[in-house]
């Protein structure tokens, strides 16, 4: 009688049958998985973008250039840095995030999923919001030098004026590149906040009366405002042109938007200024800015202060109208001002400066 066979036993019915399962359970894994992967999602993805300091340089051609340069007047050295944020997004209506991309994003504590609507409105083109961004970016540098030279109280004029007109705008056939805007329903409009504000309260139900110059010559037309976004426009490309007593030159490529404002404000002061606004210390902020140094919220504040945090800066200066975004999120070791205005700005960089107590500034709650 043999004891041992040189033929292995047939495995039990039941065993054939789970390892079938299970092949058949991975291979509808792996096709979910390839469909995750290529199926686009309509989201976008936030992430921290470059940082740059406004009294540095940066890279233009190659080069090495100041982001702020002045000519026609005295400079002053500067030290530390006057940092600017930045938030990088992943995806666009053509070219969508796939669901797997935008999973792996949900779990990463550094990166924001957001409705790909909000970023780009459906009924702007990526093309449009790309010159819209880009506009803001050049209309913000103007309305940083406006506020600055403002707040060191230099005299010069203001005027707003039409640049283009985007396809489709309800303006077209009325109002034209080269008209000058000098009011809204009778209230005087001398910058683009001002005019933004003023076509918002006249809202999308009723023409808006806008004064305008044109060739020298006054005339009121009447354009009816359509939504776009969150926002009421009549669908000019405007820009505030400013006769500054002497040349300001801000350089800074492929960023869009108007969140630099401040911080570009903030550098022009210290180098107009002698000694260091903030005693050289390394700080970074956010917000927009008017002609009359207002400072107006910005999108994606998690991520900037992420993006500050890992380029190394304690100090952070953010809108006020942010701070409800920014509690529960600053980095540990990192003080988060809530400024207004530009003067909330400089008291807390004077108080860095000094090392003042900091506990009589407003700052935005940690918790």
């Amino acid at each position: 009688m043999a004891l041992f066979t040189d033929h292995p036993a047939r495995p039990p019915a039941r065993s054939t049958r789970a390892v079938g399962a299970g092949w058949v359970a991975l291979g509808i894994a792996l096709v979910l998985g390839l469909i995750l992967a290529v199926t686009p999602s309509p989201y976008v993805i936030e992430k921290p973008g470059p940082v740059f300091n406004t009294i540095g340089t940066a890279e233009q051609d190659g080069e090495q250039v100041p982001l702020i340069s002045v000519s026609g007047e005295p400079v002053f050295p500067t030290e530390g840095s006057l940092d600017l944020l930045t938030v990088s997004l992943v995806g666009n209506p053509a070219n969508r995030p796939s669901w797997l991309t935008v999973a792996a994003a949900w779990l990463d504590p550094n990166q924001a999923v957001i409705p790909i609507d909000s970023a780009f409105p459906p009924d702007v083109s990526t093309k449009q919001r790309e010159e819209q961004t880009q506009a803001q970016m050049v209309n913000s540098q103007q309305d940083a030098i406006a506020a600055a030279l403002t707040n060191l109280d230099y005299d010069y004029p203001t005027i707003l004026s039409v640049v283009s007109l985007p396809e489709d705008s309800p303006a077209e056939g009325i109002m034209e590149a080269g008209d000058q805007v000098v009011s809204v329903n009778g209230d005087e409009v001398t910058d683009i906040t001002a005019l933004r504000d003023a076509l918002s309260r006249n809202g999308v139900d009723a023409p808006a009366a806008i004064g305008i110059l044109r060739d020298g010559t006054a005339q009121t037309v009447e354009v009816t405002p359509v939504a776009a976004g969150d926002a009421v426009v009549v669908g000019i490309n405007v820009t505030s042109e400013y006769e500054f007593p002497f040349d300001v030159t801000i350089q800074l490529d492929a960023v869009g938007g108007p969140s630099a404002g401040m911080m570009f404000a903030l550098g022009i002061i210290d180098t107009l200024t002698p000694g260091f606004l903030q005693g050289g210390a390394d700080v970074a902020g956010t917000g927009t800015i008017n002609q009359a140094g207002q400072v107006g919220p910005i999108g994606g504040i998690r991520q900037k202060l992420i993006g500050a945090d890992q380029n190394g800066s304690d100090w952070f200066l953010a809108p006020a109208d942010n701070c409800d975004e920014v509690t529960g999120h600053v980095p540990d070791g990192m003080t988060v001002f809530s400024v207004d205005t530009l003067d909330d700005a400089l008291a807390a960089l004077d108080a860095i400066r000094t090392g003042s107590d900091t506990d009589g500034l407003e700052q935005c709650p940690l918790r």
